[in-house]
């Protein structure tokens, strides 16, 4: 096979597999070649992949050694997209009853979702994570895209149990933005013992939501390795029950009568 045709292989083989740890002799058998050919392959393509801020290659060396590709965007590519994201957010017509903003759209294009999904990525990709969690609905589409740059499974916790989905657990929790007593359940078989998690959600105002969430995880034993939210709430009258998260996008100053709205960057970049 020609150099140029490896190139396209293996490039696809990368993007295709992140954080999937490979040996060479699987590259030497899969592509007829020699280690030597495919270390210099795999030395352009790191370049490229770090030129263009998609991320890199970590190789390691002795009898088990072999490559992995890390997705990590550079912070100044997350940030374009980030403002990109908060121009279209800005639109006083997004403004719904209770500070919230009409998100549905962006949630449904998937270019839009799969860049969300590589920014929360890129944060995470040095942490280590076994699955990817988030509550029923609208965190759905962006858990999936988080999860398909770690390459690592989804779990989703529901309001009410399914009898497709065997024996459960459940936890009442109280919402932090209406204070109601609510209802979550995760079934047994879909997370092991001792998983460490990432938890994806799209909008968080106190955070009742995500503690009951970690509340319920932990009836699993599991650890909360990373919490990423795509818009939090800036609401001084309202007490934030988390602190460890990163947010994309901060809404402050939602004044429904006059229909404006301040939304800013997150914590994503420190």
């Amino acid at each position: 096979m020609k150099r140029s045709n490896r190139l396209v292989a293996l490039t696809n083989f990368f993007l295709e597999n992140p954080r999937t740890h490979t040996q060479f002799p699987y590259f030497v058998s899969q592509l007829a070649t020699t280690k030597a050919s495919i270390s210099e392959d795999m030395d352009i393509i790191d370049a490229v992949f770090r030129s263009e801020g998609i991320g890199y290659l970590r190789r390691t060396t002795g009898a088990g050694g072999g490559v992995k590709f890390i997705p990590a965007c550079v912070d100044e590519k997350n940030k374009c997209f980030v403002e990109a994201l908060r121009q279209k957010l800005k639109d006083p017509v997004r403004i719904l009853p209770g500070g919230y903003l009409y998100m549905s759209d962006l949630l449904g294009d998937p270019k839009t979702v799969r860049e969300i999904g590589r920014v929360f990525a890129s944060t995470f990709s040095k942490k280590n994570i076994d699955v990817v969690v988030t509550v029923a609905t609208k965190g759905i589409p962006l858990a999936y895209a988080v999860a398909s740059f770690l390459n690592v499974p989804v779990v989703i916790v529901r309001r009410d149990p399914k009898v497709t989905e065997g024996s459960s657990v459940s936890i009442n929790y109280v919402s932090g933005s209406s204070r109601k007593i609510q209802t979550m359940v995760l079934p047994k078989r879909s997370l092991s013992e001792g998983a460490k998690v990432c938890i994806i959600d799209d909008f968080m105002k106190a955070g009742g939501t995500i503690t009951g969430m970690i509340n319920l995880l932990e009836e699993f034993h599991a650890t909360v390795q990373a919490i990423g939210v795509l818009a939090e709430a800036d609401d001084e009258e309202e007490e934030r029950v988390i602190n460890d998260y990163t947010s994309l996008i901060k809404i402050s100053n939602v004044d429904m009568k006059k229909k404006a709205i301040d939304v800013h960057f997150g914590n994503f970049i420190q």
